[in-house]
């Protein structure tokens, strides 16, 4: 719909976004390892082992395969994997534009427990909506929405540079880019349907919903409350 390309709301509390860069560069250097020079069966094989399984989470069933780690690790696991060059792209671009202001908002550990929270908190939302799914789920996309949500909350009235359609460049506020972001989503769910879990749009919108819920409810005690 649009790519992100930078917003206008400076940094006020840290001087740096030091774990935002930290997260980018282990999604670089994970995805490098797991998937970019490994052919399509080994990685369908690391997928398996470290995504979010929701079949093996919710029943217990350990389907046949590799299994490095337990599956309630996988709730964390499987943020770190990237199916593609563009899931990944797309995901660190997001990532790098709205969460540097979002951490010096939380601070630098607790905008890390934030964004893993928001990351679980997607895949618990895809998991109750296929249960008994096999195919395992990857990807920073329920955390990064998080950091969307928080964003939407701390700086709705910001100015943010997007390439709409890849081609048109506008500068509008963050209430109606992500706004309209959040809303793709769920108009993407109601066309492909529940039963689709090519896209995990349900890990998306509850990785959002979970980022504006926490954001609103610790909102007095962040180093940045939201703009009035």
């Amino acid at each position: 719909m649009f790519v992100p390309l930078h917003d206008d709301t400076p940094l006020r509390v840290i001087r740096f976004q030091y774990m935002t860069g930290a997260l980018i560069i282990a999604n670089i250097v994970l995805f490098l390892t797991t998937d970019a020079f490994r052919g399509e069966a080994t990685f369908a094989m690391i997928a398996a082992g470290y995504g979010l399984v929701p079949a093996e989470l919710t029943s217990g069933v350990i389907l046949p395969g590799y299994h490095p780690v337990p599956e309630p690790l996988t709730l964390i696991t499987y943020m770190f994997l990237h199916a593609g060059w563009l899931h990944l792209i797309s995901n660190m671009l997001f990532l790098w534009v709205f969460a540097d202001n979002v951490e010096d908002a939380f601070g630098h550990w607790g905008f890390l427990v934030f964004y893993l929270i928001c990351g679980m908190a997607g895949a618990l939302a895809h998991t109750a909506l296929h249960p008994s799914s096999h195919a395992p789920m990857i990807g920073a996309s329920a955390a990064v929405s998080g950091i969307l949500g928080a964003y939407i909350v701390l700086f709705p009235k910001a100015r943010v540079w997007v390439l709409l359609l890849m081609r048109i460049p506008l500068r509008i506020s963050a209430l109606w880019v992500l706004g309209g972001w959040f809303l793709f989503q769920i108009v993407s769910l109601l066309i492909a349907g529940e039963d689709d879990t090519e896209v995990a749009w349900w890990a998306h919108i509850g990785g959002f919903v979970v980022g504006v819920g926490l954001t609103y409810l610790l909102r007095s005690r962040l180093l940045i409350g939201p703009a009035r």
